[in-house]
């Protein structure tokens, strides 16, 4: 199976070989400011994030929150920032120095509610969803901290299009992450992206869905939730590499041609309710670390995730992440070097030809291959718990390669070449 090089006219072109990296502000520093968060910076850089996502960062209701902070996506005023981050003067010139350094912004965005005392509830009550007693609702029971907008008003789409564009003109970020995005009418998402390249040609847009019909018009890049829960099954022994790898022939063979996965093992919502990456993947956890950046699409890495965090963060309370020395920055960063520096990635997330390659262990190896010209990344994963001796087949390509996980020496691949990986190992090799 192979995935053809399709130029796209959609993913912005500053985009297509970066790393997405997730701000949770809140946890990431003892005050949880910006300013605190600048001093970051460097080691961001260093790490390879290209995209950072900051989750919501307007004002959090107070009314009905839960915990003692309450959640991000409890929002009471689209076009401000909470105090206990800054001010939206320090968020602008955070913004730019992050442009400075070569790096790009995107916001959470959260179209689909609001908290209880937004000020929409006093002065445009017919913005919401009413239930059958007229009173305002949440989206589902357990989302009793906010209350659903209702797109069947055109007022609402209007102002909440507005609300988008002044993030654009004022803090000159450059595009959206779209919180439930699948929630919203597609058709606003369609008005919006209208309104919104008029002020920014290369905006940038993730959705929160695999909803695909929303990368017609509206959204680049959408979750690949499949596979994510695929790779816990695998992890856990539920399923094996091949049915991983049965899966992608609708999972990326057959995603829309100009748009892209977003490709994880972590994100906040996982973090909290279902577990870091360490407590869901145990042992595999570099094995799939290094999966996600050998698929086409784009990376994602979450707060704490470069650190080894072993911890599920609190979602609604003060919860600061433990930044320590671990190996898994120094994987991270050579992933992301690879995807943004090597020819085969030119294409970024649309990149190369990719092929899955066959083996002599299709249940337990995985092995895939992306090329461009002369120039080849292979990738070679033990997806099992057990040692594994095995032969590519015949879509391998011979040659001399580099190991990106070894030292710099040559490795020379024949016709057929055979791999000896101990439980969960890996391999990337690349042409030099």
């Amino acid at each position: 199976m192979t995935k053809q090089n399709i130029p796209s006219n959609s993913i912005p072109a500053w985009s297509r070989n970066l790393t997405i990296y997730e701000v949770n502000l809140r946890q990431y520093t003892p005050g949880g400011t910006f300013r605190e968060f600048r001093e970051h910076l460097p080691r961001l850089k260093k790490l390879g994030a290209g995209i950072l996502w900051f989750m919501p960062l307007q004002p959090i209701g107070k009314l009905n929150r839960k915990g003692t902070m309450g959640s991000y996506y409890s929002i009471s005023n689209y076009t401000a920032v909470d105090e206990s981050y800054g001010t939206m003067d320090e968020f602008i010139s955070l913004v730019k120095e992050i442009h400075e350094m070569g790096m790009y912004v995107i916001l959470d965005w959260v179209a689909n509610h609001t908290s209880w005392d937004h000020g929409w509830t006093v002065s445009h009550p017919d913005y919401y969803l009413l239930d059958g007693r007229g009173f305002f609702t949440p989206p589902f029971p357990e989302w009793e901290d906010v209350i659903k907008l209702d797109y069947n008003s055109q007022p609402l789409r209007k102002a909440m299009s507005e609300a988008m564009c002044f993030w654009l003109e004022i803090t000159g970020i450059d595009g959206f992450r779209c919180d439930m995005a699948h929630l919203v009418p597609t058709s606003f998402w369609e008005q919006a992206k209208e309104r919104l390249i008029a002020v920014k040609p290369d905006l940038f847009m993730l959705a929160e869905s695999d909803l695909r019909e929303l990368t017609s018009n509206a959204f680049h890049v959408l979750y690949n939730w499949n596979l994510f829960h695929c790779f816990n099954d695998v992890a856990q022994g539920k399923r094996n590499a091949g049915d991983l790898k049965a899966m992608f022939t609708d999972e990326i063979f057959r995603f829309p041609e100009h748009a892209a996965n977003m490709l994880f093992i972590s994100n906040h919502d996982e973090n909290s309710w279902n577990g870091s990456e360490l407590e869901r993947l145990g042992l595999s956890l570099e094995a799939f670390a290094v999966l996600i950046f050998m698929l086409p699409g784009f990376p994602l890495l979450y707060s704490g995730q470069e650190a080894g965090n072993a911890r599920r963060l609190s979602f609604f309370d003060k919860d600061l992440i433990e930044w320590k020395q671990d190996k898994m920055f120094g994987i991270y960063e050579k992933l992301t070097a690879l995807r943004a520096e090597h020819p085969v990635f030119a294409g970024g997330a649309l990149a190369g030809a990719f092929e899955v390659i066959p083996t002599t262990a299709d249940a337990q190896v995985m092995a895939v291959k992306f090329s461009q010209g002369k120039h080849t990344v292979i990738a070679v994963i033990n997806l099992g718990a057990s040692h594994v001796v095995f032969h590519l087949g015949c879509e391998a390509q011979p040659g001399k390669f580099l190991e990106l996980f070894s030292p710099p020496m040559p490795v020379v691949l024949g016709e057929s070449p055979c791999f000896d990986l101990e439980a969960w190992q890996y391999k990337v090799l690349y042409s030099a």
